[in-house]
């Protein structure tokens, strides 16, 4: 049996199935059975994974579904061999389940990529291509790469990315609704883009940099995010830069104990190789900051200290400006994607001291020793404006999972660039 047809009922299954039982399956329909109210998405996942696990290849959904329910089997019956297998319900949602599950699949699909074949330049590369296939509306990009990085003073991403024989890129894209060249640009997003993080120097276990692959996951998730608001109609000037680099071990690669210094005039001490991203998305907020945007987002799977914090259910949202971490909870709430505040304070900048630079850019200690995605963020808002107004750091906790989880699927999760694309589309409203 390859092709069922899915209802859903609030009724228990017959007394032969399994206590708790969330699906039955007869001939060639199945019936997802709601029986907990209070975790009914939670339940249609994990009838996703048990409907992948019986082997079944597409999937119609028949019936009353509202647009999470639907959503909610999509993403869990969705796998890296199983995609494009579901006919919606025909009803008023269809174009944006279409739509949204597009940016979906690009999403994941350029994080569970092989390192091997994503490059940093195949990654701007691809998320250029992709944004510019979306839309009729005026998309321009430019790229930064290798050498030229170092000209330009980007040196986080030159420092980090120069041990591979693969240059690094800082990619510009600018998606310009106007075509006015001296529109105001609204917002800007900065995505994390280590296509595969050894550690360098500071070197991994094989068991930690086995899922490394997915430490792009920040730009794909910015990227996609940029692509649903745009398909759900973002009429505003966005820009977004992504800082993409590899993080390997040779003889040219950066080492402990070297000190970059920033376009700012800001001095970081090199005390942890493998703490890159944060010196990546700085030159990546700089240039967001040069454009005069109101909200800038950052998102980069940044910290295992957040994962430890949240689990890997929930995204880290960071921010100096309050009440935009507030509205920006909300909006991840009203997009079903799990997300929590964790502490920034201004004083968060200063807890990786250095006695040869401004700032470490971690603290010598396994993970960066206690409070670590604070700190991490912390670092970062020495390249936003002093009191990080229109500023939002997420730390994407859940962005990956190494193996299945009984509501989804191993591989990348997407999470967060629903809420990406929600928050440009209602700030820019406000």
């Amino acid at each position: 049996m390859s092709h069922l047809s899915i209802t859903l009922t609030t009724q228990p299954p017959a007394d032969f199935y399994a206590p708790n039982s969330v699906l039955s399956v007869e001939n060639h329909q199945a019936k997802i059975h709601l029986t907990d109210p209070e975790n009914e998405l939670a339940v249609i996942q994990k009838a996703g994974r048990q409907l992948d696990g019986l082997g079944i290849m597409q999937i119609q959904l028949i019936g009353d579904w509202q647009i999470e329910q639907q959503w909610a089997l999509a993403q869990s019956f969705t796998t890296t061999q199983k995609q494009l297998h579901i006919q919606w319900c025909d009803d008023q949602n269809k174009t944006e389940l279409i739509n949204r599950y597009e940016c979906m699949l690009f999403t994941r699909n350029l994080i569970n990529a092989t390192p091997e074949d994503l490059s940093p330049e195949v990654l701007a590369n691809s998320c250029a291509n992709w944004l510019q296939s979306l839309t009729d509306h005026s998309i321009s990009y430019s790229f930064c790469t290798g050498e030229e990085l170092k000209k330009q003073g980007w040196m986080g991403i030159y420092h980090v990315g120069r041990g591979s024989t693969r240059p690094p890129v800082l990619l510009e894209l600018d998606f310009n609704p106007t075509n006015n060249p001296n529109a105001h640009v609204s917002a800007c997003l900065v995505g994390k883009g280590i296509t595969f993080d050894s550690g360098g120097y500071s070197m991994k276990s094989s068991e930690g940099m086995l899922s490394m692959k997915c430490d792009m996951g920040g730009a794909a998730t910015v990227t996609g995010g940029l692509g649903l608001a745009i398909l759900r109609g973002l009429n505003k000037r966005v820009k977004l830069f992504l800082c993409c680099a590899e993080n390997l071990v040779s003889g040219h690669a950066y080492k402990l104990g070297d000190v970059i210094t920033y376009k700012n005039g800001t001095t970081v001490e090199i005390v942890n190789t493998d703490a890159e991203g944060r010196l990546v998305l700085a030159d990546g907020l700089m240039a967001a900051s040069e454009t005069g945007a109101e909200l800038i987002i950052d998102a980069a799977t940044l910290t295992g200290a957040a994962q430890v914090a949240l689990g890997s259910e929930y995204n880290a949202f960071f921010a100096l400006d309050k009440n935009l971490e507030q509205r920006a909870l909300k909006y991840a709430n009203s997009e079903q994607e799990p997300a929590w505040a964790l502490p920034l304070e201004k004083w968060h900048r200063n807890k990786c001291p250095s006695a040869f630079a401004d700032t470490a850019n971690s603290r010598p200690q396994k993970g960066g020793g206690g409070g670590g995605a604070s700190n991490a963020a912390g670092f970062l808002s020495r390249f936003v404006n002093e009191d990080g107004a229109g500023w939002l750091h997420i730390d994407l906790a859940a962005a990956y999972n190494p193996s299945n989880t009984p509501c989804l699927p191993a591989g990348a999760t997407a999470q967060g660039f629903r809420t990406i694309a929600k928050t440009l589309l209602e700030e820019n409203n406000n």
